[in-house]
């Protein structure tokens, strides 16, 4: 159990502070993980529809301290900031140029301290960028302090940040659909992967999703490792036809299915954390549940208000994801057979260069036009 200290901030605040603290409250430091975390505006309201302040957002990540950091350690992790709350109105900034209030951060942020480490990371474009990746608790509460509600990890670590070591399989209701639905594709996802002899480990989305990980060994790139993810999609919706979909474009998913969305496995796709708050009105958070939960669970259960009491309960659902790690030759395998009967790869998503055998990146309804 961290033990955690607050002291009097280090310097006499300006008279532009001086007029936050008045509204906000005076700035404070915790001691975290042996270093001196600043949290500013510790009253200011993070999620206003049901009174949540910045600092229990900051709380909740210390609350779920373990948990966030398993989830974390090591991983180039980019931050989705909201500085000014998640109000009403407010937007989060697009790569299509949409200038919004919130947006997501993929740099270390200029000043950040000293304990703040970083990977250096090569997106599709081959730019590349150091992006923070977290040894520490105190960089978490550093990240909640700059107004960051989701982090969202690549599936590496830093000392290899080419080959992947999860394999993410992300359950996405279409409309239509709902959780109960996603639950019952993810209970046919359990099966396979017991099949396989693969352990999954699944969470809530923080919305009407699931997200299922499996630890794999790290000696695939990006590519093979999407490919894996195509094959479990593929066999899905042959074990529960009209149910599940790997359809990339919204027009041609059957109604009512859900989608495994096979990108987020591409490089520089990321999903949000175990633990992590999404940026909806009422503070949802993404949480690790069992197997034997998913029936019982809704995901409306976990919140900033309720996140960490379940965590001081039951702990960490995900304790032991990383004393395994499997093999996804059999998988591979299965996209190259599906490949020999015609089945190839599918689109990237609309940002990324065209890549090597993707097929024509085209609606089908405009390509008909």
């Amino acid at each position: 159990m961290r033990r955690l200290r607050v002291f009097p901030p280090r310097r006499a605040p300006t008279a532009y502070g001086l007029g936050m603290a008045k509204e906000f409250g005076e700035p404070m430091e915790l001691e975290v993980d042996g270093h001196a975390v600043r949290v500013t505006n510790p009253a200011k309201p993070y999620f206003p529809a049901v009174g949540i302040t910045k600092l229990e957002v900051v709380q909740h990540y210390l609350a779920c301290g373990d948990g966030i950091l398993r989830a974390l350690r090591e991983r180039p992790t980019t931050l989705e900031r909201w500085p000014g709350g998640v109000v009403e109105g407010a937007r989060i900034s697009t790569r299509e140029g949409f200038k919004g209030e919130a947006f997501y951060q993929k740099r270390v942020p200029q000043g950040a301290p000293a304990y703040v480490e970083t990977a250096h990371i090569t997106f599709p474009s081959g730019r590349t960028a150091d992006e923070i990746a977290p040894t520490s608790l105190a960089v978490v509460a550093y990240a909640a302090n700059l107004g960051t509600i989701t982090f969202h990890p690549w599936p590496v670590r830093r000392a290899d940040v080419d080959h992947p070591d999860e394999l993410r399989l992300d359950l996405d209701p279409q409309p239509g659909s709902t959780f109960a639905d996603a639950v019952e594709v993810a209970h046919e996802m359990h099966g396979l992967l017991d099949e396989l002899g693969m352990v999954g480990w699944p969470k809530t989305s923080g919305g009407r999703g699931v997200h299922v990980y499996v630890r794999i060994e790290p000696r695939w790139g990006f590519t093979d490792v999407r490919h894996a993810a195509i094959a479990v999609g593929r066999e899905l919706e042959r074990r529960m036809p009209g149910r599940v979909t790997t359809k990339w474009w919204k027009e041609e998913r059957p109604p009512g299915s859900i989608f495994l969305d096979y990108n987020q496995n591409a490089r520089d796709r990321t999903i949000a954390s175990a633990y992590s708050i999404r940026s909806k009105p009422h503070a949802p958070v993404s949480m690790p549940v069992l197997w034997s939960e998913l029936d019982d669970v809704v995901p409306e259960d976990f919140t900033v208000r309720t996140a960490g009491a379940r965590f001081a309960e039951v702990g960490d659902r995900h304790e032991g994801i990383d004393e395994q790690s499997f093999d996804i030759t059999t998988l591979i395998e299965w996209y190259e057979r599906d490949e020999s009967e015609g089945l190839g790869d599918m689109p990237y998503p609309p940002d990324y260069p065209k890549m090597p055998g993707e097929p024509k990146r085209v609606q089908p309804s405009r390509e008909k036009r």
